[in-house]
C-alpha cells in the first residue's frame, strides 16, 4: 500500500533535487567558507553568497547582510535569546509570548528570564484558537523588551495579524521576533513591509 505523508507541517521529506544537489556538493564542492585561497574554498564561497543573496530577495530584505545562517528555527530563536537577550534584558524587564508558541519559542525566554530576573508575559488564547489580541496593550509597559510571537501556529494554523502587534511592541520600545516556520514557505513574506526585527525560519 501506498505511504501518503501528511506530517510535513512538523518536518517534511526532502525534494530528490534538494537530496542530489547536496550529495554532489559533498561529493565534489566541500570546503571551508570564507577561509580558504585554493579554488574548491572560492566556489563554496561563492556558493553560500549566492545563497545568501536569493534567500534575502525571498523575504525583501534590505541587504544579504542582514541574513544569519542557521540550522534551524530553533537554533535561530536560541541565538537571539542568548546573544540580542543576554545584552538587552534585565532584571525587572519583560518579555511577552503567547500561548500558541511551539517550545522553541517558548523555553529559550523561559531560561532568559529564569537567568536575568526577567518576567515572562503570556497572551491567552480564545476558543476558536486566535489570540485574545484585547489583553495584549495591557501586557507592554516600559520594562517590556522583546515580543517573540509566530506569524502562524505549528498546530493551530492561526495566523496572527502582525502588523498591528508589531506596531505596538514598537510604540512601546520593544523589539520582535517572528516565528515563521510555519509561514514562509506559505506566505509572500516581506520583512520591509511587517517591520519585525527578527525573522526566524528554516529552509529544510
Amino acid at each position: 500500500m501506498p505511504l501518503a505523508y501528511l506530517d510535513s507541517a512538523a518536518s517534511a521529506q526532502k525534494p530528490g533535487q534538494v537530496i542530489d544537489a547536496e550529495a554532489e556538493f559533498y561529493r565534489h564542492g566541500y570546503a571551508a567558507v570564507h577561509r580558504g585561497i585554493h579554488t574548491l574554498s572560492a566556489q563554496a564561497t561563492e556558493k553560500m553568497e549566492n545563497v545568501r543573496k536569493q534567500a534575502s530577495l525571498f523575504i525583501n530584505a534590505r541587504s544579504a547582510e542582514e541574513l544569519v545562517f542557521v540550522r534551524g528555527t530553533t537554533e535561530g530563536i536560541n541565538l537571539v535569546a542568548n546573544s540580542w537577550g543576554n545584552s538587552n534584558v534585565r532584571a525587572g524587564d519583560n518579555i511577552i509570548i503567547s500561548q500558541m508558541e511551539h517550545h522553541a519559542n517558548i523555553v529559550p525566554w523561559q531560561m532568559l528570564c529564569a537567568r536575568v530576573g526577567a518576567e515572562l508575559r503570556v497572551i491567552p488564547l480564545n476558543p476558536d484558537g486566535t489570540l485574545q489580541l484585547e489583553t495584549l496593550p495591557t501586557l507592554f509597559d516600559e520594562k517590556t523588551r522583546l515580543l517573540a510571537i509566530t506569524h502562524v501556529s505549528n498546530v493551530l494554523g492561526t495566523e496572527n495579524p502582525l502588523a498591528e502587534m508589531i506596531t505596538l511592541a514598537h510604540q512601546h520600545g520593544a523589539k520582535v521576533l517572528v516565528d515563521g516556520a510555519q509561514a514562509v514557505m506559505h506566505h509572500l513574506v516581506d520583512v520591509q513591509a511587517l517591520d519585525c526585527d527578527f525573522y526566524v525560519f528554516s529552509g529544510a
